[in-house]
């Protein structure tokens, strides 16, 4: 890949001091390879668009109103992308050329077509996310039983080496950009949540799907659908969409 560079897209809204703070990391830590770095604002009102102007090597595109996540990261498809592009939240920070080391990985291996890294809380501990196909079960009683969501999330396995997964989080991944593109990008009926899982399983068709447990982000994770009736209703709303979708996919 040395003649090769890498694309990634950050969807913010209202993200200020922390889509900043990604946005400088993955910048400063990107190395190895050339990287277009895209942010499409979702119409945020507070100073986020000042604050991502100031940061040299990103493209910023401001979009009127929030037109959701994976409409937002899907104008990318438009844009100029690397032969790996990657989907990364504006609360994640790198610490390391994890981008650059995951699109090669994914060169050498010949049939990943798309990968997560660890996801690491900020106290350093591994933020345990959705590695299986989503069910009615998993979905809505993982809420009320722990069981139920460790079976979901993998609570009780230690990932030590690259391995396949069913449900590759949005938060932070790579996927083949030819692969991406022919999938046409995420689907735009799910205004946020559910997308990545979806996007995952239509990929599976085309390659192995798989986290990479030796590279690592760290996420400020805050679960909004856990904590605002408002983004619980589009969680829900989502889950529905996709168990309606699920045998389709799989």
């Amino acid at each position: 890949m040395s003649e090769r560079f890498i694309s990634a897209t950050i969807v913010t809204f209202n993200d200020g001091e922390t889509a900043l703070e990604a946005v400088k990391s993955i910048v400063a830590n990107t190395k190895r390879y050339p990287l277009k770095l895209y942010v499409f604002d979702n119409g945020s009102t507070d100073n986020t668009v000042d604050l991502i102007k100031g940061v040299k090597g990103v493209r910023l595109i401001e979009n009127r109103k929030n037109i959701g996540f994976g409409a937002a990261h899907n104008l990318a498809l438009k844009e100029d992308l690397g032969d790996y592009h990657f989907v990364i939240n504006p609360d994640i920070t790198v610490k390391s050329d994890v981008l650059s080391d995951m699109a090669d990985f994914m060169e050498q291996s010949g049939d990943i077509v798309m990968a997560m890294p660890k996801i690491l809380n900020t106290d350093g501990s591994e933020q345990k996310l959705p590695k299986e196909v989503p069910t009615f079960k998993r979905l809505f009683l993982g809420r009320l039983s722990k069981n139920v969501r460790n079976e979901y999330i993998w609570a009780n396995r230690e990932i030590t080496e690259p391995c396949e997964i069913n449900f590759c989080s949005g938060c932070c991944f790579g996927i083949k950009t030819s692969v991406f593109k022919g999938l046409g990008g995420f689907d735009q009926r799910y205004f946020m949540y559910l997308e990545d899982v979806d996007l995952t399983l239509r990929a599976k068709k085309k390659g192995r799907v798989c986290i990479l447990p030796q590279y690592e982000v760290t996420h400020k994770w805050e679960r909004t659908s856990a904590k605002k009736l408002k983004y619980l209703l589009i969680h829900i709303s989502s889950s529905m969409k996709f168990l309606r979708r699920r045998k389709e996919l799989l």
